[in-house]
C-alpha cells in the first residue's frame, strides 16, 4: 500500500521535502566508473596468478635445436595456434618488454605517461577526502579522469605514442609469429601422425 500511496504522490506531484531528499541522487551515483581499477580485484589477481603459472621456462622458450620449418601450410597453421597456447605468457613478456623499452628510449612519452598516470593517482587520493569543483560544479571520478585524458592527448601526440603503439604491435606479432612459426613443439609421434591425416 505504501508503493501506492508514493507513487500516486509522483503521478500529483505532492512530494515532502523528506522524500524529495530521499530520491536526490547521490553525488557517487551521477556518473560512476563501471569497475573500480584495482589490481587487488579478485579477477585481475586470478589472471596474473594464471599468467605467472603458465609461464614456460625461458632456456625452453629459446632453445635452438627445437627450431625447424615446417614441411606443409597446414602444418604451420596447426604449429602457430599450438605454440600461441603454449607459450602465451611468455609472449605477454616480450610485449611487455617492448613497451618498457619504448618507453625507457622516450623520455619524452615516458614523461607524458609517468604525468598522466601521477595525476591519475592524485585525482584517485583526493577524491577520498573531498570531491573536486571546476567553475562551481562537481565533477564525478570519471570525469575527472576524462579532463585528465584531454589534457594528456597533445602531450602523447607530442611524444609520438601512435608510432610507439602501432611500433610496438607490429614488433610483438613479428616476433610471435616467427617464433611460433620455427618452433617445434610436437612429439616425435605427433610428426608423424600429422602427414598421415593430412592425406
Amino acid at each position: 500500500m505504501a508503493d501506492v500511496d508514493k507513487l500516486d504522490s509522483y503521478v500529483t506531484g505532492n512530494l515532502t521535502e523528506s522524500e524529495v531528499l530521499e530520491n536526490k541522487p547521490s553525488r557517487d551515483s551521477m556518473m560512476p566508473l563501471p569497475v573500480k581499477l584495482n589490481l587487488s580485484v579478485p579477477a585481475a589477481s586470478e589472471w596474473i596468478g594464471s599468467r605467472r603459472k603458465n609461464l614456460k621456462p625461458w632456456f625452453q622458450f629459446v632453445q635452438t635445436s627445437k627450431f625447424q620449418s615446417p614441411s606443409s601450410v597446414p602444418l604451420l597453421g596447426a604449429r602457430i595456434v599450438k605454440n600461441i597456447d603454449h607459450f602465451q605468457s611468455n609472449y605477454l613478456c616480450i610485449f611487455i618488454i617492448l613497451i618498457l623499452y619504448c618507453l625507457l628510449t622516450s623520455p619524452l612519452l615516458l614523461f607524458a605517461v609517468g604525468t598522466s598516470l601521477g595525476a591519475c593517482f592524485f585525482i584517485s587520493r583526493k577524491n577520498i577526502d573531498q570531491k573536486i569543483c571546476l567553475f562551481g560544479q562537481e565533477l564525478s571520478l570519471a570525469q575527472q579522469y576524462g579532463l585528465i585524458a584531454m589534457v594528456s592527448l597533445p602531450l602523447f601526440y607530442l611524444a609520438g605514442a601512435g608510432s610507439v603503439v602501432f611500433w610496438v604491435l607490429g614488433a610483438s606479432m613479428f616476433f610471435i609469429i616467427l617464433h611460433a612459426s620455427f618452433y617445434n613443439n610436437e612429439s616425435p609421434e605427433e610428426s608423424f601422425e600429422l602427414p598421415i591425416q593430412q592425406v
